[in-house]
C-alpha cells in the first residue's frame, strides 16, 4: 500500500511556503468569506440516513468511542474559545454585519499596532506571532474568519511575548486592554492555544528567516517600502555585531530558560505559561 505524502507544515518546515504568501498569490478571499459567512459544512449534504431497505450504523459505542470523531468533537469545542461572538472583547454589542465581512487591512493593522505598542513588543515578535498563527491554522485545520481573527491574534501575541521575552507580560495587562474580558478568559485562551498547537513553541532560525523574507516580498509587492539608510562605518559594525550574535543564538531559547514538556506543563502553567 503506497504511503500518503503529508503536506509539510510551514511553521515547522523551512522548505514549505508560508500560508499567508500562498493565499496572497492564489487570491482565495472570496472563497474564505463565503465559508465563514454561510457556516454550512458540506458534510451535512452527504450524510446518509437509514430507510426500510437500508440501515446505516457507525462503529462508535460507549465503551469504545470512534477515535477520529471524538477527537474532532473535542477540537471543535476548543475552537469556541476563539469565537468573538461567544467571548466578546468589548461591552458594546457588535452588529451581526460586523462578523460577516473580512476586515480591511488598515483595521487589522490598527488592532495589532495598538497591542504591540501597549505591550512594548518589537518587530521580531510580530514574525513569531505570525508563525504561531499559521501553526494553529495548520494543526487545528481552521481558517481565520471575521468571528475569530482577533482572539487568535491575541492568543498568538500572548504566547510569543512569554516565550521570547525575558520580562513576562502578565495576562492581567491584556484584561486592561479589553474591558469585557476576564483573567479566566485570557488564561483559557492561552491554554487552548497551547493545546491546539500541541505545545510546540519551537521556532527554528531557518523558519524565522523564511517568514521574514516572505514578509519582505509581500511588502514589496504591495509597495510598502522599508526605510533605507546610508551604510556608514558605524552602521556596518552594528550589523556585523548583530549577525555574529544571531549566528550563535539558539532560537529556541525557551528550552534553555525553562523546560516545556508535556510532563511538567502543569507546573509551568502555574508559574510561567499562564500568569494572572
Amino acid at each position: 500500500m503506497p504511503q500518503l505524502t503529508l503536506e509539510p507544515n510551514p511553521s515547522d518546515d523551512p522548505r514549505a511556503s508560508t500560508i499567508f504568501l500562498r493565499k496572497y498569490q492564489t487570491d482565495v478571499q472570496e472563497k474564505r468569506k463565503s465559508s465563514c459567512t454561510n457556516h454550512v459544512p458540506t458534510k451535512h449534504f452527504t450524510k446518509k440516513y437509514s430507510s426500510c431497505s437500508t440501515i446505516y450504523l457507525d462503529d462508535s459505542t460507549v465503551s469504545k468511542p470512534h477515535f477520529t470523531t471524538t477527537v474532532k468533537s473535542d477540537a471543535d469545542k476548543s475552537l469556541d474559545i476563539f469565537d468573538e461572538q461567544l467571548h466578546p472583547l468589548t461591552q458594546k454589542k457588535m452588529p451581526k454585519e460586523y462578523f460577516e465581512y473580512v476586515p480591511e487591512h488598515k483595521f487589522i493593522y490598527r488592532f495589532v499596532h495598538v497591542l504591540f505598542k501597549a505591550t512594548n513588543l518589537t518587530a521580531e515578535f510580530a514574525i513569531v506571532t505570525l508563525i504561531y498563527i499559521e501553526r494553529l491554522l495548520s494543526y487545528a485545520e481552521i481558517d481565520l474568519c471575521p468571528t475569530n481573527w482577533k482572539r487568535i491574534v491575541i492568543g498568538a501575541i500572548l504566547l510569543s511575548s512569554k516565550v521570547w521575552e525575558d520580562v513576562t507580560i502578565r495576562n492581567r495587562e491584556y484584561c486592561k486592554l479589553f474591558v469585557n474580558t476576564s483573567i479566566e478568559d485570557i488564561n483559557e485562551l492561552e491554554r487552548q492555544f497551547l493545546q491546539l498547537i500541541d505545545y510546540n513553541i519551537k521556532v527554528s532560525g531557518s523558519v524565522y528567516a523564511k517568514y521574514y523574507f516572505h514578509l519582505r516580498s509581500l511588502a514589496k509587492d504591495n509597495s510598502l517600502h522599508l526605510p533605507v539608510y546610508l551604510l556608514n562605518k558605524e552602521r556596518a559594525q552594528n550589523l556585523e555585531a548583530v549577525s555574529r550574535i544571531e549566528d550563535t543564538k539558539i532560537f529556541y531559547s525557551a528550552t534553555m530558560r525553562r523546560s516545556f514538556s508535556a510532563d511538567n506543563f502543569i507546573t509551568l502553567q502555574r508559574s510561567k505559561a499562564i500568569i494572572s
